[in-house]
């Protein structure tokens, strides 16, 4: 591609590389130069434009930005209309972003000439939403290059997993200390968070806060084959020793992770009982603020594993809230 100032009368055709303002009109960049344009500027005593001109190989901006789309774009993903050199890749549904960073570093590091930016991997996302976009920074890409990063975009391509509607059992246990506002709050709020990642509560049930009336509301709730089972208890799982990881092997079931290095959402635990996935819910769970729990019910919902080494690698990005300093060691 060429580029470089030209002097008006020699710019037909070519790209205009920089906004030119005569009058009240506003020529844009990236705009081609017909004979009206020229002519209007020499009006304006404009003797010599930025242009750029493309030469043999070279791919224009758009045809560029959608081609590379095009490359990322997998299932779940749509990619709008090309414009200036951009193209937006957006969901087709409410999911997960699904995005390799190494890669998109790979795909970036190709040439400066093609960059994508994207949303975090595992991003949740609503349909219509930007997930990723393409920007192509010259008005040209030389083919062989277009075709190398073509080929890595292909490698990184970016997906959204729509959702399952699971259908879940809550079990609360309760105590005596526990107020009956605490114990409706948190059934709405399991329901909320339910419904946006499409399932919901299919039943559930309240017990004593101990490991044998739990273990019997354990049993009584498998009998509906829910998709998945939670349990939140009038006090925080703080061992594996405790009521709920009790009351889950009691029940036949196993502890697969007690803890997760996000805050907040520290305090819980991952299991499962004859095939049925457990989740015994901290403490946060009963608000809506976004926790630890948002992050594993979006895995599951979208069919993606949440085990011991799933949850042991999110403390990177899973500091969630800020704390005040301590500044007493400053």
């Amino acid at each position: 591609m060429k580029f470089g100032p030209a002097p008006l009368d020699s710019a037909e055709d070519a790209i205009l590389a920089h906004a030119v303002r005569c009058g009240g009109r506003i020529f844009k960049k990236g705009q081609i130069l017909g004979a009206a344009e020229i002519a209007v500027m020499a009006q304006f005593g404009v003797a010599s434009v930025t242009v750029a001109r493309l030469e043999e190989g070279d791919v224009a901006e758009n045809d560029a930005a959608m081609r590379l789309a095009e490359g990322l774009r997998g299932q779940g993903v749509i990619a709008a209309p090309a414009d200036t050199g951009r193209v937006n890749l957006l969901a087709a549904h409410d999911g997960l972003a699904i995005i390799g960073a190494a890669p998109v570093d790979a795909l970036n590091r190709i040439t400066e000439d093609v960059t994508v930016a994207t949303l975090p991997n595992l991003a949740p996302v609503s349909a219509g939403q930007v997930i990723a976009t393409v920007k192509i920074i010259p008005f040209a890409v030389p083919e062989s290059s277009l075709s190398a990063a073509v080929d890595a975009a292909i490698a990184a391509h970016l997906d959204v997993y729509p959702y399952r509607p699971l259908a879940a059992c809550l079990i609360q246990t309760v105590n005596d200390g526990l107020k009956p506002s605490v114990i409706e709050k948190t059934s709405r709020v399991t329901a909320d968070r339910l419904t946006r990642l499409g399932g919901r509560v299919g039943g559930e049930t309240r017990c004593a806060h101990d490991s044998v009336a739990l273990a019997g509301a354990i049993e009584t709730a498998l009998v509906a084959s829910p998709d998945l089972l939670l349990i939140i208890g009038a006090s925080a799982i703080v061992d594996r020793r405790d009521v709920i990881p009790q009351a889950i092997e009691a029940a036949g079931g196993r502890i697969d992770r007690l803890g997760m290095p996000v805050d907040p959402g520290n305090l819980i635990l991952l299991g499962e009982v004859r095939g049925t996935p457990v989740l015994g819910l901290p403490g946060c769970a009963r608000s809506p603020a976004r926790n630890g729990l948002d992050w594993v019910l979006e895995r599951l919902a979208a069919g993606i594993p949440a085990d011991a080494g799933d949850v042991a690698r999110m403390g990177v990005g899973g500091l969630l809230i800020g704390r005040q300093e301590e500044k007493d060691y400053l």
